[in-house]
This record gives C-alpha cells, structure tokens and sequence, in this order.
C-alpha cells in the first residue's frame, strides 16, 4: 500500500493560518506523505472525516506529568483532548537528577506542591535512575502513547549538588556552580530541551512538603544566570520561569530581562491571565513589556492562562493558600493535625489576620475566601443546610469572620466538606481572553496537565479554546486557534516538523467535529479512582474528538484509547533528521 493511513473528505486546517482547505492526508511511516486527492484503494486505513476539521496535534508546553507518564502512556485528560506532544519537567519540579538516598525526599517534594500523591507515585513511578541522563532514558523505554520534551528542572538539580539543606538557605560556591553547569550540559547533550524553575521567595504559594519553600523560590540570581550562560554557549534550548512579582513587579522583570540577556534563547514567562476582577489594563501592560522586551531582541513569551475554570477542594488535602504562613502551617501534615491546627485560636487569629491584610496572594485562585461556595458536605446532615451558600453569607450569619466559619465546617465535617471558588480561575469574558491570545508573544494555555488533580482539570484547555472562542463567541477564526495551540508553540520549543499539517512534517492530528467539541462534564469535574494505589483524582472527559494521531498511529479512536503507543522523547531541532530517517526506513 502505498499510506498506511489516508484521511478523506475532511477541512484541513494545517496550523498555520493558511486558510482551510478540503484535501485528502496520505500518512506514511509516520510522516504526512501527501495532501491533495489520493484515489480509493492506496490505503492500508482510511479515515472518513467528512464534516470534520484535520489539524495538527495540541503541542502544551507547561505539564507536570513527569510521574503519571510511567503509568498513563496517554497522559489523560489532555490526551483526550486532543494534545500529542507534551512538555514535562516544568516550575522547576522533577525526579532527576536524585541520589539513591534522596528519591523518596523527591517524590514527597511533590506531594504538596502540585499534589501528586505519595502513594501513588512510589508504587506506579519506580525509580531506576540518578542522573539526568538515566532518566531520559526510562523515558525512552517506556512504551507511550504520546510525544515528550523535558526540561531539566532545577531544584532537584541544586539539591543534588548542594544537599536539601544547603539548597534553600545560602547561594552556591563558584564549586557548585560548575558542577551544576558539567549537569546541565550532561542533560542537553541526552537530549534535554532546557531548564525551568518557580522563583515566589520564602513564602511560595506553592511550597514543599514540609511547608518550606522550594529550592528554586529562594535561590540566588546569580546561580541561574550561570544556567542561562549554559545555552548561551549552545545556542540550543529554552527556559521555563513561574515568576509572581516578588518582591515586586520590576524586579521581577529585571530579572527576567536580564535572564533573557544572558542566555540569549527563548524565555517562557508565565503567566498572563485576563481575570474578572482584574483591571484589563493590568494584562495588557504585561503584554505591552512582553513586546517592548522582544523589540530589543530580548526573546521572552508571554504564557496566556486562558481556561475557564472552577477550584474544588477540602481543607483535607488543600494548599494552594501557602503564600499565608498561618495557612500554610494548618494545612500541614495529616487530618488530625489539621483538624487540631484549624481548631487553635491563635492559628485562626493569624489567618484572619493574614488573609485581610493581602499577606494571603490569592492570584489565579477564584477570588475572595468570603465567595467561597459550599458545595458537599459529605454526608454530614447536619451541616447539608449549608450546600450551595457562599461562605461569606454563612459568616455573617454566624456573626463570624469567614475563616472561621471554614475551618468549624471543615472540623464538623471531618475536613470532607468541599469548597468551590467563589470566580472562575481564568477569567469569563472572551474580549478579554482574546486580546490576551492575540498579544504576538503569546502563548495559548498552561494546563498544569498531571498537577492538582485534588482540585481541577487543566488538561481540557485545548478543548474549551476552540469550543468557546471559536465555535460559541467567533472572537478567533478556526486558523488562529490551531496556530496558537499547535504551530506557534512548536515554532517557539524548537520542533521544526510538528505542529501543522505539511507534506513531511510528523503525523500528529486530530480530526474532530467542531459542533459537538465540548468538555464533559462542562463546568464540574468527574471523580476517578484510577490512579496507582487506589488514589483518585477530578477529571473532565471530551466529546467531539474523532481520532488522535501521533507518529502515524491511532491512539484514539472515538475518544477511546486503542493500546497504540508510537510516542517519542523529543528534543529541540533534531525532529526534521528523526521523521527524514523515518520517511527513509
């Protein structure tokens, strides 16, 4: 046969902004042969995707699935929505490099701080390796359903150089410095895409798992910018930054500035998002310094947080408000402690305390602790009176600061008593979300994908994008979206060959029908018990997706996963030889 696979009678948009076209796709070997008419017959498979779109695979570049890939090949739920190639290793959180006496310590770095669970990672994440390279390839080997790029992320680096300890309290010696620079180079050379790291100082939203924060939250500028020298002098790579304005706004930029100085490659800035609440001024400034910053060759891209979303959560695995130190010590340790912390009067004044005075930094969390909405009360009669009340409203009523009003439920409801947030995490007006997206360094969507399962489900922004800006508001064309979710973050991580529909390029696409695109649930999350360990999470199905494609094969079919695992661990300009080899085998 002369394709393995031809895809007929569908739209094809190629992700470029060309405009849409109706073609046939001949795939060969794992790469797109032919676009145009092919006759009946040439085909081991066809595909009939009349009245469907035929775009590039979602490329999201800001993931956390660095465990879950050892026991989910599709990286689910952003597999189900559609994304082919994944970035892991973000914010700085990863498990290489790691000394044999220091894995466990690393899988209860994540525990709190983007709320993977202990158990799960021990049992479904065995760890074979120590070095950076070892462990891209585990990667290799393992059989996947999906496409990975991987930075190095940078605390597990410095704690391997530095210890724990170290790591967190001083700057490293002009020692350690080169021998985290003979790392990060070891790691490029494997076939690293670059390096990334959180920088939220001593009080990080999102902290260890003892409370304390992460390495890279308090490491020194200096300690990076020798990094950054690193793919300097590759010319090769990029770098992550998760970067709240501490301690304010222009430092933060300074630093980023000068970060994109000294490396003189790509910078991913995260992140811009177009809150409700926010004045719009505030988004478009960032955007306008994101472009000044790129009109003096300064390569920094703006990642735009554009899905909507609510926040479920129980005081029993919450933490997300860690940038309260009184917050962060009640939300310590197992239940019983927390239930002991949440009854102190002096932990409860300290919390009020902070949460009045902004020391609580409540960005991208859905507004004020009053909006909070009572959503289940698992169970507790007594306290199912509350269900659907906003948590301000019961306060009052109780003639009681809203905190406290929280923590008694919680107590009351053994910590089971679920919240909502009071607005949605990323902002509901499509104006606004469009004039983020349409900023010229702006990068479409930060899933978090694998992160914060306890809590929500970023991994449907591919499918929420098209669904709302394209199909239900029209504030972007068809074109547009495929650009900005696949082409232009492909264009921006180094992938020569993915991310549009070209004759040559890698066969990753998905073919689905844009009127019946949608999430499922839309607004609320289903509850899984699937993962390792017997551990649960929130996730939100898709409908409308036909088929998904990666490197030639059916991964899904019918939003059904087919047991096709073609996925590859790619690195940064080298796809064009690998799918060349390809074409040629």
């Amino acid at each position: 046969m002369d394709y393995d696979i031809v895809i007929r009678n569908g739209t094809v948009v190629d992700g470029t902004q060309f405009p849409r076209f109706r073609a046939d796709v001949g795939l060969k070997g794992g790469v797109i042969r032919k676009i145009g008419r092919i006759p009946s017959g040439k085909a081991t498979r066809e595909l009939d995707a009349t009245n469907c779109i035929v775009a590039p695979g979602f490329i999201d570049l800001h993931t956390h699935y660095d465990a879950q890939i050892f026991w989910d090949p599709y990286c689910t739920p952003s597999g189900w929505h559609g994304v082919t190639t994944f970035v892991i290793g973000n914010c700085g959180f990863g498990f290489a490099p790691v000394k044999p006496a220091d894995r466990d310590r690393s899988l209860l770095m994540m525990t709190r701080t983007e709320q993977i669970p202990y158990e799960s990672m021990k049992v479904g994440m065995p760890i074979t390796w120590e070095t950076f390279p070892e462990f891209l390839e585990a990667l290799r080997r393992i059989p996947k359903g999906v496409n990975l790029m991987t930075y190095v992320p940078l605390s597990p680096l410095v704690i391997y150089v530095m210890g724990l300890e170290a790591s967190k309290t001083r700057a490293a010696t002009p020692a350690e410095q080169r021998e985290m620079k003979r790392l990060l180079n070891q790691a490029m050379d494997a076939g690293a895409c670059g390096f990334s790291l959180q920088r939220f100082g001593p009080n990080s939203p999102q902290a260890d798992y003892d409370g304390t924060p992460m390495p890279t939250d308090v490491m020194v500028d200096e300690d990076i910018l020798v990094l950054a020298d690193v793919l300097r002098e590759r010319d090769e790579g990029f770098i992550q930054v998760t970067q709240m304005p501490y301690p304010s706004e222009a430092v933060k930029r300074k630093f980023l500035e000068t970060l994109a100085s000294r490396a003189q490659r790509p910078i991913f800035h995260n992140s811009i998002i177009a809150f409700d609440d926010a004045p719009a001024e505030k988004a478009e400034e960032e955007l306008a310094w994101v472009s000044a910053c790129n009109s003096r060759g300064l390569r920094i891209f703006a990642q735009g947080f554009t899905l909507r979303s609510y926040t479920y959560f129980t005081l029993e695995h919450w933490n997300l408000y860690d940038s309260s130190p009184a917050w962060n010590f009640a939300m310590q340790g197992p239940k019983e402690e927390r239930k002991k912390r949440l009854a102190d009067p002096d932990v409860l004044r300290r919390m009020r305390q902070e949460t009045d005075d902004g020391t609580l930094n409540l960005f991208g969390l859905g507004g004020p602790v009053s909006q909070l909405l009572i959503t289940n009360v698992a169970g507790h009669k007594d306290l199912e009176k509350y269900v659907g009340r906003r948590v301000g409203e019961v306060a009052a009523q109780r003639g009681q600061h809203a905190i406290d009003t929280i923590a008694e439920l919680s107590i009351a409801g053994d910590l089971d008593v679920e919240f909502r947030t009071g607005g949605v995490n990323g902002g509901t007006d499509p104006n606004r979300t469009t004039s983020l997206v349409k900023g010229t360094y702006t990068l479409a969507g930060v899933s978090d994908g694998g992160a914060h399962t306890k809590f929500f489900n970023g991994g449907a922004f591919t499918t929420d994008f098209l669904s709302w800006l394209v199909r239900e508001t029209g504030k972007v064309t068809l074109e547009f979206a495929h650009y900005h979710l696949s082409y232009m973050p492909a264009r921006a991580a180094g992938l020569t060959d993915r991310g549009m529909i070209r004759e040559g390029a890698a066969a990753d696409i998905i073919i689905y029908e844009l009127d019946k695109l949608s999430r499922d649930p839309e607004w609320e999350y289903v509850t899984l018990r699937d993962l390792p360990a017997n551990e649960w999470r929130r996730v939100q199905y898709s409908k409308g997706y036909r088929w998904t494609i990666v490197n030639g094969q059916v991964t899904f079919d019918g939003g059904k996963a087919t047991d096709a695992r073609p996925g590859k661990v790619l690195s940064p300009n080298t796809l064009h030889v690998e799918s060349q080899r390809s074409a040629v085998a």
